[in-house]
């Protein structure tokens, strides 16, 4: 089965159809670091870098015509993401976002099966007109001549090591007697005895054998130190002589201290007001806007929180006192370690390089890509469990 990615971002969505078998033809994707990492992934792939809305239906169709492909996949930015002029519509209403992108591609490629992933407070977003963004969603694709099914998925049910929940509407031309899978891991031991599933790894369990760093240490590129110590670390290392993407954040010696003061479970608010964040710019003062999601030292004994688009800032190793690596958040997102991330590991917020003209670097980097990813081994349960219905 040939596929097709949309709002593609770093791949990881591909990835995992890519691993149940399928080949994965081509990419439209608009950010520039995000392209670069998709086209070295998947070399075979036709990656369009533009934003989806300026293609026209001529530079689609000659993209692809030739080797249609009979999957899309996408992610596209719904609710609060409008591309019309808010005083002609509804912002909130999925037919003035980029959806309807998703859509016009669908229209004139017309594959077998289309999936959309988004966050689950969708299904419950409602139009200024009270009527809900999901059933226009599915009314669209139905207009397509598709049967739609949607539901809410737990990556850690799938061996994700990590409590993440993303909605997934899959539209296919076919009626499936079971559009989305069953549960094949879980984290705790009532269910893994009551449904006889797999364990879900902990995060120790997933990052382990990395190369031992600290804060300011690591590289892009390097050898491993240590053997796999067990399956899934070894599924993940996935025959790469090399670890990626393995670089940690350079911390201020106050930043470690303060790392240094928490214990798994606390965040950036319960250290020593001696330590908290300061003001920017007040000689000293500490800042009152201490944020409890910010700098929180994980359980090593459990799945990892949400992985996000910032989690540079979100989560602070187990045990070294320093963030995550972009790698460790590339192991608890299941990309192999051969899946190689461009772009710079971090940048300053888009504003600021907005502000100052710095538009080379206002792109997605390497932990947003990861951050924003699905899930590969999610993503392959999914496309597992279409296929053997095909």
């Amino acid at each position: 089965m040939k596929v097709l990615d949309t709002f593609a971002g770093a791949g990881g969505f591909s990835l995992g159809f890519e691993k149940a078998g399928c080949e994965i033809i081509g990419a439209i994707e608009t950010d520039a670091w995000a392209t670069d990492t998709f086209a070295y992934n998947h070399p075979e792939a036709i990656v369009l870098k533009a934003k989806i809305e300026e293609l026209t239906d001529d530079d689609i169709l000659k993209a692809f015509r030739g080797n249609r492909p009979d999957i899309i996949l996408g992610g596209p930015p719904c609710q609060g993401f409008s591309i019309c002029n808010k005083e002609n519509g509804d912002p909130k209403d999925p037919r003035n976002s980029l959806f309807e992108e998703f859509v016009r591609v669908g229209r004139l490629l017309d594959p077998q099966i289309m999936i959309m992933e988004n966050v689950p407070n969708l299904i419950k977003a409602k139009t200024l007109n009270k009527e809900l963004v999901l059933d226009i969603i599915e009314l669209e694709l139905k207009e397509l001549g598709y049967y739609v099914y949607s539901d809410i998925l737990e990556a850690v049910r799938y061996g994700v090591p990590q409590i993440r929940k993303r909605l997934f509407v899959v539209a296919s031309k076919k009626k499936l007697q079971k559009p989305f899978p069953d549960p094949t891991h879980a984290p705790d031991s009532d269910d893994l005895f009551a449904l006889d599933l797999t364990k879900t790894p902990t995060l120790w369990e997933a990052i382990s054998d990395l190369p031992d760093i600290e804060a300011r240490e690591g590289s892009e590129e390097m050898a491993y130190t240590s053997e796999a110590h067990n399956d899934f670390q070894n599924s993940l290392r996935n025959g790469s002589g090399k670890v990626y993407n393995h670089l940690s954040m350079k911390h201020s010696k106050r930043m470690i201290e303060r790392f240094m003061s928490m214990a798994c479970g606390q965040s950036g608010s319960d250290v020593p007001d001696h330590l908290k964040p300061i003001k920017r710019n007040s000689n000293g003062v500490i800042s009152d806007n201490v944020y409890d999601q910010n700098n929180r030292r994980m359980h090593p004994d459990r799945p990892c929180h949400t992985i996000p688009a910032s989690f540079y800032a979100n989560f602070v190793h187990p045990f070294k006192h320093r963030n995550f690596t972009a790698r460790e958040g590339a192991r608890l997102q299941t990309f192999p370690d051969n899946y190689v991330f461009k772009g710079k590991p971090t940048v300053v917020s888009h504003k600021l390089l907005a502000r100052e003209g710095r538009f080379d670097e206002k792109y997605l980097c390497q932990y947003n890509q990861i951050g924003n990813a699905v899930p590969p081994l999610l993503a392959e349960a999914v496309a597992r469990n279409i296929l053997s219905q095909l």
